[in-house]
């Protein structure tokens, strides 16, 4: 268990439900279903509602259907609503009879319409009762006449009666006298599904022609809170659903008054922390393999065993490698001193020989030893270790000649115990005088800090920021090798393509030509490879370090107006402990913690998609512009009457935190002295339903003005509506 897992809050952990299932009534139909009583059909892009007019609530259900073959028996299964839940097989299946925000799969409705007529008990050949339905606000004509033909052609209602919904929510919550006309003012926004729409409400008449409607819904909001957990975990073990995502949505994510405010507040890990949410997914723990404790210690045995070969074979290669590069050096530094006694000519025909061009190519190469063995003559001695006698070789100085086969082996061991000896002699004469420069450097150091504290400050403070700069460019220029988008990825691939395409020609042609490949004679033949890894870890990355340490510790003593929080670690520890509190890691053995998902900055960023589109990439105006623009259309009075009913409706209104949004984007766009009062619909999901009911039950004769009958859709064709309050009376309508 790792570290992260100690410091959860158990309260923060929530399980995800097996099944996920839309709630509604089944109370028997008797006393509802009578000759003539309205039917009611709420139609939303995910739930479908449906009943008649005078029960209480309607039989609810998920708008899908799925067109299944059951494997036991082989027989075709048509699956509607929550059924679908049931078989896994069928849920890839799911079709919905909307597209976004627009009425276009007629076949899934026709299977939604003939489950609620069954549901219902409508047990005749046709629907006799009228039918009242909802549509969404400016709805293509196209969908309401395949609609109205599905309704008058297939089940031959009496009569049709489209509404949009939200209108009807306000309705009911805004429900006049028994005897007066509906006369409330208001506006009405309403979070759909595929949409959010406003819509201004004068004398109880919706103005159509200044509503508006955005191309955001809780389906957009749940989708890219999919994005962002894909790209949180892009190896997440489980696969996350939409359903899961619109699960979370509804029951985790907030809508922030002031977002830019709660970004910095969240900037402090430990905030981060207390504010996340985290979903636990199903998971099955491995079976354990128990081992006896004398098994795990053996193989504890094994491993130190393994560990102590292993350093033994690292220290032989170390020390083989050394003595070799001492041997190159010593050669090429007496290559050098040959060319005082050569002439030039003698000279050129040396370094050809010993592969090298001019004298500059020799010097770099000489350097570079130097500094290499500077370097591994560090790693193979200690600071402070004592050097032994020096032991006798007896072997070494005796022809080979004069010695059997064991004798030679003896040889050879005591020439490489010999050369690592003068190897570490040499190491611990270069250390005696590092150390006398060092100490030489340092009293001259503290002498100008003496004598100028401020200017030795400023001098070390300059140098602390260039080797910060130097570290965090090549980190940067490693991260952007993992993005193949990125400049230094695409120019790492013209490389490669470049030395695919030129750099083969000749060893290719010399092993046409029976030539031998000579590639990696030569050192500054894998300078390829430095090329094409332009952002590999440098050799003096471990010293940039050590020196970025040793100037801290210098101003941390010296110079007061440096303290901790500028240090490289503690910048490094503190985003680090930010991407930590994001996303807690935890050990690859943990099944458990390997399939949380922590919620934190998503919780509140999905929802402020609603005022900011742009973020998910959605090019169109927000929640607070459009509100603007649609309250600019009408004269200060009318304002006033508008924005003291503020009606929410839809089932993110009930998302926590969005009437204080609210409240705060409209005040700077009203008079200061303008009352705001925002309600929230009783029952968002329902109310829309349940307004119909009131209409219907309240006003019949008014119900049978509004709505078309078979022989005026037969006259006048399906897109046709009558014109009143409750509908999409803008469109093309027949007066009433």
């Amino acid at each position: 268990m790792s570290s992260a897992t100690a410091s959860l809050d158990p309260q923060n952990i929530v399980h995800l439900p097996a099944r996920f299932i839309f709630p509604g009534t089944r109370a028997p139909l008797d006393k509802y279903k009578k000759a003539d009583t309205p039917i009611l059909i709420d139609n939303g892009s995910s739930t479908f509602r449906f009943g008649y007019a005078t029960q209480p609530s309607p039989r609810t259900s998920a708008n899908a259907v799925a067109k299944y073959k059951e494997r036991k028996f082989g027989k075709q299964l048509l699956l509607f609503g929550d059924d679908i839940e049931s078989e896994s097989g069928a849920r890839g299946q799911a079709k919905t009879p909307w597209e976004g925000d627009v009425l276009l799969n007629f076949d899934a409705l026709e299977n939604a319409l003939d489950y609620a007529f069954t549901q219902l008990a409508v047990d005749t050949p046709t629907v006799d009762h009228p039918v009242m339905m909802t549509e969404r606000l400016a709805s293509p004509l196209h969908s309401r006449a395949l609609t109205s033909e599905l309704m008058f052609e297939l089940y031959s209602v009496p009569s049709l009666t489209y509404t949009v919904d939200s209108v009807m929510s306000f309705y009911h919550n805004n429900l006049p006298a028994l005897s007066s006309p509906f006369t409330s003012d208001g506006l009405v926004v309403s979070f759909n599904t595929a949409s959010t729409s406003v819509i201004p409400m004068l004398n109880g008449k919706g103005i159509m022609s200044q509503a508006k409607r955005i191309p955001w819904g809780a389906s957009q909001s749940a989708d890219y809170l999919l994005k962002l957990i894909q790209l949180k975990y892009p190896t997440f073990p489980t696969r996350v659903l939409p359903t899961h995502t619109n699960w979370m949505l509804q029951n985790f994510c907030e809508v922030s008054p002031d977002y830019t405010s709660l970004l910095r507040r969240l900037s402090d890990p430990a905030q981060m922390r207390l504010s996340e949410r985290i979903v636990q997914f199903p998971f099955v723990l491995p079976a354990a393999d128990e081992k006896s404790s004398e098994e795990i210690a053996r193989a504890a045995e094994r491993r130190r065993e393994q560990g102590r070969k292993l350093q033994e074979l690292a220290a032989k290669a170390r020390l083989e490698k050394l003595v070799q590069k001492e041997n190159e050096l010593q050669f090429l530094t007496n290559l050098k001193e040959q060319k005082e006694s050569e002439t030039k000519r003698e000279w050129q025909i040396s370094l050809q020989t010993a592969g090298y061009d001019d004298d500059a190519d020799l010097d770099q190469a000489i350097k570079k030893l130097e500094t290499d063995l500077k370097k591994a003559r560090k790693k193979e001695v200690a600071e402070g270790d004592e050097v032994a006698e020096e032991p006798t070789y007896p072997l070494v100085d005796i022809p080979d000649a004069d010695l059997d086969e064991e004798g030679l082996k003896e040889k050879r061991k005591q020439k490489m115990m010999k050369a690592g000896f003068e190897a570490r002699l040499r190491a611990r004469r270069e250390k005696e005088k590092e150390r006398e420069e060092r100490e030489a450097e340092e009293r001259k150091e503290e002498e100008e800090r003496e004598q100028d504290l401020a200017g030795w400050a400023g001098k070390r403070r300059r140098e602390h920021e260039a080797l910060m700069a130097k570290i965090k460019e090549r980190n940067r220029k490693k991260a952007a090798l993992t993005d193949r988008k990125s400049a230094a990825s695409q120019a790492r691939m013209k490389n490669i393509a470049s030395l695919a395409a030129d750099d083969r020609v000749a060893p290719k042609k010399r092993r046409k030509n029976g030539g031998e490949d000579m590639f990696g004679a030569d050192d500054a033949d894998w300078a390829i490879y430095r090329k094409i890894n332009n952002a590999a870890a440098s050799s003096d990355e471990e010293e940039d370090l050590n020196q970025l340490q040793s100037v801290e510790q210098k101003l941390l003593t010296h110079d007061p107006t440096f303290h901790d929080g500028h240090t490289y670690a503690s910048i490094t520890s503190q985003k680090s402990a930010l991407i930590a509190a994001f996303k807690p890691q935890y050990e690859d053995g943990d099944v458990e913690g390997n399939t949380r998902i922590h919620l934190s900055t998503e919780r509140w960023r999905v929802c402020e998609t609603w005022f900011s589109p742009s973020m998910a990439g959605v090019d169109c105006a927000g929640l607070g512009e459009v509100l603007q623009n649609v309250l600019n259309t009408f004269t200060i009075p009318e304002r006033g009457r508008l924005v003291q009913n503020v009606f929410l409706t839809g089932a993110p209104s009930m998302l926590p935190g969005l009437i204080p949004r609210l409240e705060s984007t409209l005040r700077p766009i009203l008079p200061p002295e303008t009352p705001i009062s925002i309600i929230r619909a009783d029952d968002p999901s329902h109310d829309a339903w349940k307004g119909m009911a009131d209409f219907a039950n309240r006003d019949p004769e008014g119900l049978k003005k509004v709505g078309v009958s078979k022989a005026e859709y037969e006259e006048w064709g399906g897109e046709r509506i009558r014109r009143w309050w409750g509908g999409n009376w803008n469109a093309s309508v027949v007066d009433g």
